[in-house]
């Protein structure tokens, strides 16, 4: 799958078919009003956030995000099932606010982006799992692993701003053991624990613009 390239393309809204709606094995239904969200989108990064946040000394929480990446997402408001999405990460890119810290990250010792300058995310299966709340569930690759992960994605609402351009918004979360995909580096306390958590979690504040249809 080809991604597409950061940018700020976007169609305006057209009158949404008729929807045909497909009931999930809980007997949910999508909102009939989301089939006019069917349609491929991409990530605005200018006012998007693909972040984490970890446990440091016990007590406090550090929190940092991707600056560079790039997207591709498929939603069918129709039927969920068939919605998908690819999320690609410069790994030099995570910025906690702290040059220091980056740096760390981004060498061997975590992310050792030099080898492994990207890490990405590809979705395998969307599940309609409430009002407005899909389970997303995807392959991540940080360095040579790949395991699989499950997001919890919250619909935050769909408007069309005074441009014509129409924008889509989606929440969500999940928290994963950065041990399974090699990120074993650590500092004991003196009291005993580590010095950074091995629980991450990951953090999606999206804000999705639709790309132009092709000609």
């Amino acid at each position: 799958m080809n991604l597409f390239t950061r940018g700020t393309s976007v169609r305006r809204s057209a009158p949404a078919a008729a929807p045909h709606l497909t009931a999930d094995p809980a007997g949910r239904r999508p909102d009939p009003a989301l089939a006019a969200l069917s349609g491929e989108w991409m990530i605005d990064p200018a006012h998007s956030r693909i972040g984490f946040s970890v446990r440091h000394a016990l007590v406090t929480t550090v929190r940092g995000a991707f600056t560079e990446y790039r997207s591709r997402l498929w939603f069918d408001g129709r039927d969920p099932s068939r919605s998908r999405a690819e999320i690609l990460l410069a790994t030099a890119s995570v910025d906690t606010g702290v040059e220091q810290r980056d740096a760390h990250l981004t060498g061997r010792d975590f992310l050792d982006a030099a080898n492994y300058p990207q890490m990405r995310f590809t979705s395998t299966a969307v599940e309609l799992a409430g009002p407005d709340v899909y389970r997303m569930t995807g392959d991540l690759t940080i360095k040579n692993a790949t395991r699989p992960v499950v997001l919890e994605l919250t619909y935050i609402g769909h408007v069309t701003d005074p441009f014509g351009y129409e924008r889509a918004g989606f929440d969500g979360t999940t928290t994963i053991d950065r041990s399974e995909w090699g990120l074993t580096y650590n500092a004991r306390l003196a009291e005993g624990g580590a010095m950074v958590s091995e629980k991450v979690r990951l953090q999606f504040d999206i804000a999705a613009i639709r790309t132009p249809a092709a000609d």
